[in-house]
């Protein structure tokens, strides 16, 4: 329940009160809640009861506990306590998050998420000719399909430049693993450079040996993974000079003083909240992704992935840390939760290239 949705169900039950005669107001046209203050509880508090007291002739604390089992019985709250004069205090119920159940889930699991049981038992022997391309995608397909519990072995020959050929052996699938050839040696550019040339086109597509992998611009898609990794980590180390450290929870700040108008209908905090909902989808189809990397031995389609992956991180990191003078709060933690989450998720899909993930860019 958001702070706009709360301020409406106590507004609401003021009405209900008033219509069934128990208090004699004017209904008022905007309930302010804010965060308890010295004596209160739970997550919200408000002072509607001592508003309303002079006017419904009663103590405050007789209109907060007329109030209280209204609000009670309401959707998302689980509690209400009446401190002091007559405050009304929530505990809010806990909603189901699955973008915080997800980030738990990576935090848990940690490069590891996204590892799976799809291949268990399964033994395949990749067969690639005496070509660097194909000996750099024998060498990821080998590491992904061990995620899937499977296992890869490598057979040399010589041969022309195709696809992917399948047999069915006694011992397991043969597979014949032959990309179109690099046109020419990717060596100059680096390792990671290199192998991302030619590990990021589909196997049918020519990989391209340029420096254009090398230039650390927006237009190169393997800067945008290292450099959203890079500052992930980077914001990891902000946060711990400002004294706090990820914990997954909502990622909005409840504001001080949010009432109900056509104003705060979608309030400026929350705005992180809906811009971490774009890494939803990539970070919970990446063991999808992976899955199916390690079955059809095409690791191009998680290196595409991982871009995907970064894109989505990049706009979301500005809000992480607190700007100015704001205070860390329970939302930078879990926006930082979120943010390592897709760290987690870059580094290991890296790993599984052979690429290195840096902590510094």
């Amino acid at each position: 329940m958001t702070p706009v949705e709360l301020s409406r169900t106590v507004l609401h039950a003021v009405r209900c009160a008033v219509d069934e005669g128990q208090l004699s107001v004017v209904v008022p046209e905007r309930v302010v809640v804010s965060e308890p203050g010295a004596g209160g509880c739970g997550e919200y508090a408000t002072n509607v009861a001592l508003q309303l007291a002079r006017a419904a002739g009663k103590p405050p604390r007789t209109v907060a506990e007329i109030l209280r089992p209204r609000l009670i019985a309401a959707d998302g709250i689980e509690d209400v306590v009446v401190t002091g004069p007559g405050f009304l205090n929530f505990r809010l119920g806990q909603e189901v998050d699955p973008l915080q159940d997800l980030v738990r889930e990576i935090r848990a699991q940690g490069q590891r998420y996204g590892h799976g049981d799809a291949l268990v038992g399964q033994v395949v022997t990749l067969r690639v000719p005496y070509e660097v391309r194909a000996e750099v995608v024998a060498d990821a397909v080998v590491r992904i399909v061990a995620t899937q519990g499977g296992r890869a072995t490598v057979q040399h020959h010589g041969g022309r430049a195709a696809v992917e050929h399948v047999e069915h052996v006694e011992h397991g699938e043969l597979v014949e693993l032959r990309p179109v050839p690099a046109p020419e040696d990717p060596a100059p550019l680096g390792p990671d450079a290199a192998r991302w040339a030619l590990l990021h086109p589909a196997p049918h597509d020519r990989p391209r040996i340029t420096a254009d992998h090398l230039v650390q611009r927006e237009g190169n898609p393997l800067f945008r993974v290292r450099y959203a990794h890079a500052r992930v980590r980077s914001l990891g180390r902000g946060a711990a000079r400002l004294g706090f450290a990820a914990e997954p929870g909502p990622l909005h700040t409840a504001g001080a003083d949010t009432a109900v108008t056509p104003a705060l209908q979608a309030p400026a905090s929350q705005a992180p909240a809906l811009q971490a909902a774009a890494l939803h989808t990539p970070l919970s189809d990446y063991p999808r992704i992976l899955t199916a990397a390690a079955t059809h031995r095409a690791p191009d389609r998680l290196a595409r992935h991982l871009v995907t992956v970064a894109d989505a991180v990049l706009p979301f990191l500005t809000c992480v840390l607190p700007i100015g003078e704001e205070k860390p709060s329970a939302a930078h933690r879990a926006r930082l939760a979120l943010a390592e989450a897709a760290g987690t998720v870059l580094a290991g899909g890296l790993s599984l290239l052979g690429i290195d993930a840096p902590e510094h860019l």
